[in-house]
């Protein structure tokens, strides 16, 4: 393993240990809400904090991009090396006690992901990529599904839950996806839907309007486990437009066909 890559994933590690400890008394959680259907809860916080102390005591000139703490002050001085992290992906989920959700960290190297660590605490599923060296699940190598027809494929998507301004275009890609494929799946934590993707669970994703954590590390997991992930246009700019398709790249390539008009 890439040393890199080791301590995203002891990083990952320690922030899925206080993710734990969390959720097993889930009614003492402190939550905060940001914006409408949009929560913070101090696990987030802690989580983030831990992670951010593993990745600085091993590379501290390294800058930083989290989800709750937001940019460090030597983000923007030409930096080569950039951890982009979500402590915990599907806040919504922890906070109910459904156990869909995760951590995900990813080096960004002259704009470009090279290392990525999605972890699944409640299955203790640890999916990690290298650019160029594959992508794995728990050490075993991991490839998106050989399925081809639309009609075949299980897809994951997330809706707009911030602001519901999008959610009359997303009703008519929901309808769209329905009417073509053979379910389509909403579990809420985007960074696990790309895994998935990545291990064949799922055929492909979409989504509108996600962060960068949100995609940085489940991205590299596809393209390093043979599928593709783009814009709704098919161009490779997703990560900070935030608009998402991924799949094998036959179901790929009819996601695009069917949902470009939405770009």
């Amino acid at each position: 393993m890439h040393p890199m890559l080791n301590t995203a994933v002891k990083a990952a590690r320690r922030a899925a240990s206080i993710i734990n400890r969390a959720s097993f008394d889930i009614d003492r959680v402190k939550v905060t809400t940001k914006n409408h259907n949009d929560f913070v809860t101090e696990v987030d916080q802690a989580a983030e904090q831990a992670i951010i102390e593993v990745l600085k005591t091993a590379y501290p000139d390294h800058a930083i991009l989290a989800e709750e703490s937001g940019a460090s002050a030597n983000l923007h001085d030409e930096n080569e090396n950039v951890w982009i992290i979500d402590p915990l992906d599907g806040t919504t989920n922890f906070i109910h006690g459904f156990p869909q959700y995760c951590v995900s960290i990813a080096l960004q190297q002259k704009g470009q992901i090279t290392q990525a660590v999605v972890y699944d605490p409640t299955r203790n599923d640890l999916f990690t990529a290298t650019k160029g060296a594959g992508a794995y699940l728990n050490e075993k190598r991991i490839r998106v599904s050989r399925r081809d027809k639309m009609a075949d494929s299980l897809i994951g998507t997330g809706f707009p839950f911030r602001g519901t301004e999008g959610l009359d275009e997303y009703m008519k890609m929901f309808k769209i996806m329905t009417e073509k494929c053979a379910g389509l799946r909403r579990p809420g934590a985007a960074a696990l839907d790309l895994a998935y993707v990545a291990a064949g669970r799922l055929d492909g994703f979409f989504e509108k309007g996600l962060q960068p954590w949100d995609a940085a590390a489940g991205a590299l997991l596809v393209s390093e486990a043979g599928g593709i992930v783009a814009d709704f246009t098919g161009e490779s700019d997703y990560l900070y437009k935030g608009n998402i398709i991924a799949g094998t790249p036959k179901i790929f390539a009819q996601m695009v066909n069917l949902l470009s008009p939405y770009a």
